[in-house]
């Protein structure tokens, strides 16, 4: 018997009479049942490729209960999202973490209350497998609603108050100390610092760093030597100028991201400080600008890449029902010296 091959998207019954085989096996095939013997599996598969049947995804999941596919929540704005270097090389961690697995991205940015909770209800409807959070600020609900709705979660960056069930974190307080430790070295004695967001770990820690290093080496903490930033280039220009005015004596700057640290070069050199020279810079990240500063800017490797490749390991892992060995995993961070200090 030969099948009469119809026009249009090629269906489940289509497949089932070239294979010769009924629709349930076909069914069975496409779920990758075991119940399915090797000569019939063959048939199938050829009859697919044949035909270029694609598989209908939600009659899939309505079997499988997956989705195949996984979000990426980020709880920062849009603007703040794509003008980040930080932001770019997690997701190209996290896509090529995925490749292979089958697994579809999907992201979603969401600052405000009405998005968060629309974004909520869309991950907690079976829509995906599982959810990589990042740039989690204050004590966040969304990581255990998630969790106790039965969705696997991953968080990039530890979150404050709580204890996740999987994260994936840099060593942001020993790469803080190292480059504190750098400018002290250099003879560098009043060194201020830019400091990250205090609602986010990332900013205590790296701020915890700062500290750790001036109080080994006997220094007091000065408060005219700190200032607030979010990691934005406006919030460190805005805050180099504000340390300028308290304390123009200041010979050194450690910044919590590279982006400040950019941004306090730029108004260093407004206010007519050289550096080097005059005030050494020191940021945090390594993203791809900090080599084409003028001068090239000296900072703290962080494994951003690698970080996003974790987080799907664990997701993966939990998403396979597995169990995780070791819910928080810390990379190790290193300093890169270069003109700027």
């Amino acid at each position: 018997m030969v099948a009469q091959l119809q026009p249009g998207r090629p269906t489940l019954e289509a497949v089932a009479a070239l294979a010769g085989v009924s629709r349930g096996t076909v069914s069975r095939v496409i779920n990758d049942s075991p119940q399915v013997s090797p000569r019939a599996r063959e048939a199938v598969r050829k009859a697919i490729d044949e035909l270029g049947f694609v598989p209908n995804r939600a009659a899939r999941t309505l079997v499988t209960q997956r989705t195949d596919s996984v979000a990426l929540v980020v709880s920062e704005s849009e603007e703040r999202f794509f003008a980040e270097p930080y932001f770019a090389a997690i997701v190209r961690g996290i896509s090529a973490g995925l490749t292979g697995s089958g697994m579809q991205l999907l992201l979603a940015v969401a600052q405000s209350p009405t998005e968060r909770e629309q974004l909520e209800n869309y991950l907690t409807g079976q829509h995906v497998d599982g959810v990589l959070l990042v740039s989690l600020h204050g004590i966040d609900t969304l990581p255990a609603r998630l969790e106790s709705r039965g969705v696997p979660t991953v968080l990039g960056g530890r979150p404050m108050g709580v204890q996740p069930a999987a994260c994936v974190d840099a060593d942001n307080r020993g790469g803080a100390r190292q480059a504190v430790e750098h400018l002290l070295a250099a003879g560098r004695r009043r060194v201020a610092t830019i400091a990250g967001p205090q609602d986010m770990t990332v900013g205590l820690e790296r701020y915890s760093g700062y500290r750790d290093a001036l109080a080994d080496a006997g220094i007091d903490l000065d408060p005219a030597l700190v200032a607030p930033g979010d990691f934005s280039l406006d919030s460190g220009a805005r805050a180099a100028s504000a340390l300028l005015d308290a304390r123009p004596d200041l010979d050194a700057v450690f910044a919590a991201s590279d982006a400040m640290a950019i941004g306090a070069m730029r108004a260093l050199r407004e206010a007519g400080r050289r550096v080097p020279e005059d005030v050494a810079v020191v940021g945090f990240e390594d993203s791809p600008s900090a080599a084409h500063t003028d001068p090239p800017l000296t900072t703290v490797h962080q494994p951003v890449e690698a970080m996003g490749r974790e987080m799907v390991r664990l997701l993966l892992t939990r998403i396979g029902g597995e169990p995780v060995r070791d819910p928080l995993v810390v990379l190790p961070t290193h300093l890169v010296v270069r003109g700027s200090a």
